[in-house]
């Protein structure tokens, strides 16, 4: 290998050279050359090499430590506080088409200006080479991968949510390049140790050749390569080779009294409702992000979660509806808190059930209550989009079968928007095909979980519209023949923990207990339930005594009509939005646009029996 031994000496030299790996010792040179570090580290599996990654975190000043023992903050820039969908981009050659809604780029060009963009970006630097496993190791499922960046934080981030892969690396065919691979720099820091040069942020994602490259930014959502950009490859992957890579949650549900785990995955985008659904109190959690989905050998439906950790928004979380996450975060233990108010050491994030500090350091700098910034924009004590980082392991509720390489039986699919207006809290679908439409017409308000404005209502099939990098058409076509090769295809539900009425919620936070306990039983063929123009609503006796059971709590007529009445008028104007939407793409599969027509025909009758725009739950019962 042609590098210098000052930067890379003997030690880190033979720890590559140990993989036997030609392929990695290309893109090792290639880089190191290109953004000319002034030092290179390889990191292994031994603890000692981990451990060094984060002490280098804290001596760069990327973290500090809190009160808390095991605890940090990291701070990213104040324009750098969630995912950046302009400049994140799917490369395609010429000749090749995407969907519309796809945000793509000439893979000539943009990687023409990504590598001037990283030449000699890592002077004076210290370049981390990391190895990771995408999935349970010595799995099927796994997928490996291989990370250089400049920021220890991004590399202690990945130490806690995946699972170290060095070992794994030197089970690779040696023939062929058979793991991705990612190239991150935080690029020019200013004195507090963020990224400068925000207008020069680009993420972008080169599918022919399974690589990522992210420059001048810091937040994980951006700079993690193993997160949603690994997502991004992994789809293209899956698409090829009939499984499912899914923007999904994975789950045990445990019925009261009942000896037996039901696994669900579950669909949400940012901000609505994903954690905590996969957090409910009683229940088991594997995943909390990334599911990766194959068929088994009984023919039944088999999910892991690629991650060993979650990398949550911190906002909201307080003792009542999130009891494992706070016990978690208010407790010893390794864990990295991003972007929130701190004041001698202790955090304080919005919502989180306590008056927070008038004053303090937060993601602007030196803060007081009230301040702007440059644009006039109030500064809040903590940025809606804070963050934790921490193992599912240190979690009490962790699912003993997480890294099972062989993945856990699912028996249903969850998909859930956030929508103030149309949708009840719970439904099952049709079957099979009639859940892939609904996942694929999902549509969420969005947040401050992505750049840009808030409350306006955004189409993401199966919350995965961010993060596609094959055709649309082609993406919903698999998930049709994924079911339809199955055995046993998992029911398919779709949830909106958000409906509103004169401004105020008609849920409360922990009902979603109620509803995955209801899906639950609807797997094992222990409630019916009412056929509606949308799909199978709940029965008012069920949910009664469900609430009775789980919170000695009287569940009313009035809650349940309010909740469960179908919006006709409010239904039809979204399948207005859906087809114009489809009508622009290519290759749309024809059942989908034979599930919409056969919805709206449903939703017409209906409305022209009852002679009423909202109907009742108990009239069509």
């Amino acid at each position: 290998m042609n590098i210098d031994k000052n930067i890379l000496d003997e030690m880190n030299l033979k720890k590559l050279e140990d993989l036997d790996n030609s392929h990695v010792m290309k893109i090792v040179e290639k880089y190191v050359t290109h953004c000319k570090p002034a030092k290179v580290t390889v990191v292994t599996d031994a603890k000692e090499d981990i451990d060094y990654v984060r002490q280098l975190s804290l001596k760069n000043g990327e973290e500090k430590k809190l009160s808390m023992e095991g605890h940090t903050i990291h701070y990213d820039g104040y324009k750098d506080q969630a995912r950046d969908k302009a400049n994140t981009k799917a490369l395609v050659s010429k000749g090749r088409k995407l969907s519309k809604v796809i945000n793509t780029g000439d893979r000539e060009e943009c990687l023409k200006e990504v590598h001037e963009l990283l030449e000699g970006i890592m002077e004076g630097k210290e370049m981390i080479i990391r190895f990771f496993c995408l999935g349970p190791l010595n799995s099927k499922f796994s997928i490996c991968a291989l990370q250089l960046t400049d920021s220890a934080y991004v590399g202690h981030s990945e130490d806690i949510l995946y699972r170290a892969g060095y070992e794994q690396f030197k089970k690779l065919n040696k023939e062929k390049r058979d793991f991705f691979y990612f190239v991150h720099s935080a690029g020019k820091l200013d004195a507090r140790g963020n990224s400068v040069n925000i207008d020069k942020r680009r993420i972008y994602i080169d599918v022919e050749e399974e690589q990522v490259f992210t420059v001048n930014n810091q937040y994980a959502g951006n700079s993690l390569g193993l997160k949603k950009l690994a997502l991004r490859l992994a789809i293209s992957k899956a698409n090829k080779e009939d499984w499912l890579c899914e923007h999904m949650f994975v789950m045990g549900a445990k019925p009261e009294g009942k000896n037996r785990v039901t696994y669900f995955t579950g669909a949400y985008p940012s901000a609505c409702g994903k954690t905590s659904t996969a957090m409910i109190p009683g229940q088991s959690v594997i995943g909390d992000d990334i599911a990766y989905i194959r068929p088994g050998e009984d023919g039944r439906a088999y999910a892991v979660n690629i991650e060993q950790g979650i990398f949550g928004i911190i906002t909201d979380v307080n003792p009542v509806d999130d009891p494992f996450i706070y016990k978690v975060l208010t407790s010893p233990r390794e864990l990295i808190i991003s972007n929130v108010l701190t004041v001698d050491g202790v955090p304080y994030w919005l919502n989180m059930g306590k008056e927070l500090p008038k004053e303090g350091i937060n993601h602007y700098g030196e803060w007081k209550e009230g301040m702007e910034d440059d644009k006039g924009n109030t500064i809040t004590a903590a940025h809606k989009n804070s963050r934790y980082t921490v193992r599912i392991s240190e979690l009490e509720n962790a699912d003993p079968h997480a890294d099972d390489p062989n993945g856990v039986p699912v028996d249903g699919f969850i998909y859930g928007g956030r929508d103030s207006d149309t949708s009840v809290p719970v439904y099952q679908t049709l079957g099979w095909s009639h859940g892939v439409f609904t996942g694929a017409c999902l549509e969420s308000e969005t947040t401050a979980a992505t750049l840009g404005a808030e409350g306006v209502r955004k189409l993401s099939p199966m919350a995965n519209m961010d993060f596609l990098v094959v055709p649309l058409g082609t993406y919903i076509a698999n998930h049709l023949k994924f079911g339809e090769e199955l055995d046993k295809e998992p029911l398919v539900f779709a949830t909106n923990y958000f409906l509103k009425e004169e401004g105020k919620f008609l849920n409360e936070k922990v009902d979603k207990k109620v509803w995955i306990m209801w899906m639950e039983g609807r797997v094992h063929n222990e409630y019916d339930a009412i056929e509606t123009p949308i799909g199978f609503i709940p029965k008012y006796e069920d949910l009664k005594e469900l609430f009775k059971q789980i919170f000695d709590r009287e569940y009313t007529n009035e809650n349940y009509e309010k909740q469960f009445s179908v919006r006709i008028t409010k239904w039809l104007s979204k399948m207005d939005r859906i087809e114009e939407i489809y009508g622009a793409e290519e290759e749309i599969p024809q059942i989908f646009h034979d599930h919409l027509e056969q919805q709206r025909t449903r939703l017409n009758e209906a409305k022209e029996k009852f002679g009423k725009d909202v109907v009742s739950p108990f009239d069509f019962n």
